[in-house]
């Protein structure tokens, strides 16, 4: 599993007044505290400070690859914050998220084409949010040729389907996990990644429904996540999960996870 460490982003109180004091040490901590479980990518999001977002992202990316030595999800819409991101960072980063919004893609398209970069395409348009399999599928077909007519190779993308609360319809579950099926399928070779927690948005034990839909994401195909790594009982998930499902020669990450005290 790809994980996509998604605690450094200002929506949370405690980042965003870091952020705002310039708080390095919090930062730094948090960025550490990730890489030390497990995640492959640092997600940084500066969303909230509108007017300052390309200089606040930067120095969310600078402070955090100076105590992780990953690279970054750049987490933005916002072609200027991206850019200013993309300039101090260290490494092949990873761009969350274009998608088939005109603006978005528009924005984005030119700083992402013809480049090594990581890059997560969202299943969504100007029509809005998709429902149905057939629907993500029109949706990732269009995006993922012109991601590849734009020469980003097809192991650097990371097609997501979106997660929607099941609270909201009963059918939001299963109609991910019969996407995530159908893309992998349809792209061979291409990752697959979503903000998982969203699944369970207004209902109360969070983090047992998140388990347990991670456990049934990753038996249909899903190779990456944006979680909180610090989760041991997602962890444990995750890794007991990709053994059970023939992910882990010998057992090696599972029983490397189990010495590691990683387990809940």
């Amino acid at each position: 599993m790809i994980i996509i460490g998604e605690l450094i982003n200002s929506s949370r109180k405690s980042v965003k007044a870091a952020i705002e004091a310039k708080d390095a040490d919090t930062i730094r901590k948090i960025a550490s505290d990730q890489a030390e479980n497990n995640a492959a990518y640092i997600d940084v999001n500066a969303g909230t400070f509108v007017e300052n977002e390309p200089e606040y992202l930067a120095w969310l990316v600078q402070t955090a690859q100076e105590a992780a030595d990953l690279p970054c999800a750049i987490d933005s819409p916002n072609p200027k914050a991206v850019e200013a991101a993309l300039k101090v960072h260290k490494g092949v980063a990873m761009i969350n998220s274009i998608s088939l919004e005109k603006e978005r893609y528009d924005n984005l398209m030119p700083l992402i084409a013809g480049t090594d970069l990581k890059v997560v395409a969202l299943c969504m348009s100007d029509e809005g949010m998709p429902v149905t399999v057939d629907d993500r599928l029109k949706i990732a077909d269009k995006l993922v040729n012109d991601l590849l007519k734009s020469n980003i190779a097809l192991e650097n993308i990371f097609i997501d389907p979106l997660v929607q609360p099941v609270s909201v319809d009963k059918t939001y579950g299963t109609g991910f996990l019969d996407s995530i099926e159908a893309l992998t399928e349809k792209f061979k070779g291409i990752h697959t990644a979503c903000g998982l927690s969203n699944i369970s948005y207004g209902l109360p034990g969070r983090k047992q429904l998140n388990r347990a839909f991670m456990i049934q994401a990753i038996l249909k195909g899903l190779d990456g996540a944006i979680i909180n790594p610090l989760d041991k009982g997602m962890q444990t998930a995750i890794t007991t999960a990709e053994a059970l499902v023939g992910r882990d020669d010998y057992c090696m990450n599972y029983l490397k996870a189990f010495r590691a005290g990683l387990f809940e």
